[in-house]
Parts: C-alpha cells; sequence; structure tokens
C-alpha cells in the first residue's frame, strides 16, 4: 500500500464513523490483552483464511507500542509437519483458552461449525472473544452472537478485508489518549511505505 492510496483513503473515510468503529474495535482489543491477569492472544482464522498479515503486523506493534500481550499465537486449522513452532499451533490451543485469554477470530467468510464449537467452548471458559469479519453490521451471524466485540468489515466501508485488518493492528497498537484515528492511520502509512519486509511469517 502507498502513501497515495492511504492519503485517498483518510479522505473517503473521513466523516463516515467507519474509522472510529475501527479505533473502539483495536482500543477493546488493546485492552483485552494488557489488563491485569491477561493471558495470551489467539489469533484464527476460517479453514479457507488463515490471517498471517494480521500475525505480523500485530508482532510489530507489540514492539512499537511496547504491548507485548498484541504479539499472537497464530492457530492453523491443519499445521504442516517441520514448520517452524510458532507456526505449528493448531485449534486445540483454543481448548485451553481460560478466563485472562483473548481470542481474535478473523472470518473473511462464514466461520464453519467446528470452529464456532471450538471459540463457544473458549468463551464458556471465560476467554475473551474479538470477532473481525467479512458479514455486514447488520449480519449478526453466529460469529457475532458469540463475539464480545464485533468489527463488521462487509462493504460498508467500501474497503478490502485486508485494508481491514491492517487498520486494527495500526489502531491496537497506539493508545488512544496519544493519537486520533486519522493520526494512527498516517503512522500506518509511514510503517507499511518504510518498513523492512517482515520475514517470520
Amino acid at each position: 500500500m502507498d502513501v497515495v492510496r492511504v492519503s485517498a483513503l483518510r479522505e473517503h473515510l473521513a466523516g463516515t464513523g467507519w474509522l472510529e468503529a475501527v479505533g473502539v474495535f483495536a482500543g477493546s482489543l488493546r485492552r483485552s490483552v494488557s489488563r491485569r491477569g491477561a493471558g495470551e492472544l489467539l489469533l484464527v482464522g476460517t479453514e479457507a483464511y488463515e490471517p498471517w498479515h494480521l500475525a505480523a503486523h500485530l508482532e510489530d506493534e507489540a514492539a512499537w507500542s511496547d504491548v507485548p500481550g498484541l504479539a499472537p499465537t497464530l492457530l492453523r486449522h491443519r499445521p504442516p509437519a517441520g514448520a517452524p513452532v510458532h507456526l505449528t499451533q493448531g485449534l486445540p490451543r483454543l481448548a485451553e483458552a481460560r478466563r485472562g485469554a483473548t481470542v481474535l477470530v478473523v472470518a473473511r467468510e462464514a466461520a464453519g461449525a467446528p470452529l464456532l464449537e471450538r471459540i463457544r467452548d473458549a468463551r464458556r471458559h471465560g476467554a475473551t472473544v474479538l470477532a473481525l469479519d467479512g458479514a455486514a453490521a447488520a449480519d449478526t451471524g453466529d460469529l457475532g452472537g458469540l463475539a464480545h466485540e464485533r468489527l463488521a468489515v462487509g462493504t460498508a466501508a467500501e474497503e478490502p478485508f485486508d485494508l481491514a485488518q491492517h487498520l486494527v493492528g495500526a489502531a491496537a497498537g497506539q493508545s488512544p489518549a496519544r493519537r486520533s484515528a486519522l493520526g494512527r492511520l498516517a503512522d500506518l502509512a509511514v510503517r507499511l511505505t518504510t518498513a523492512p519486509p517482515i520475514s517470520r511469517w
């Protein structure tokens, strides 16, 4: 993403309330992973969509913002044998989620029944469930009903689903008291155009 596109995006979204919605969701994420007694952040996608880029951005934000809890554990539906340890964590880890843990679900399309059941169990055991999904805001669906906090991308903002993840990652790394939503987006533009490529993921 280049500076011109980000600048155009700022103008396009100004006054729509969408940046504010991103800020509220990202603030919930930041508070959940930094509160007293917070456990790990478990990041999980659907069987067809793994949120690699969000995992990498959150890890960077954890270092930049000095909020280590933002560094996620990416859970995969079919972790390959022989992959690096941080890429071999599977869905059974959701069974270990208890009070203090945060489960961030990223679903471009509907989450399948097996994933929803595991998320339901994690919530039942006290984990905080946040959902970033591709459904419209009015469509609560099964995932929306399980989430404590939800950001529905849908088509309301007319922006790609991956862009929503960039914005959430950048906003989660910034203290709301320090920067406005537009200021965080400006920081994102700089990071996306000047930061070295991420190699861990």
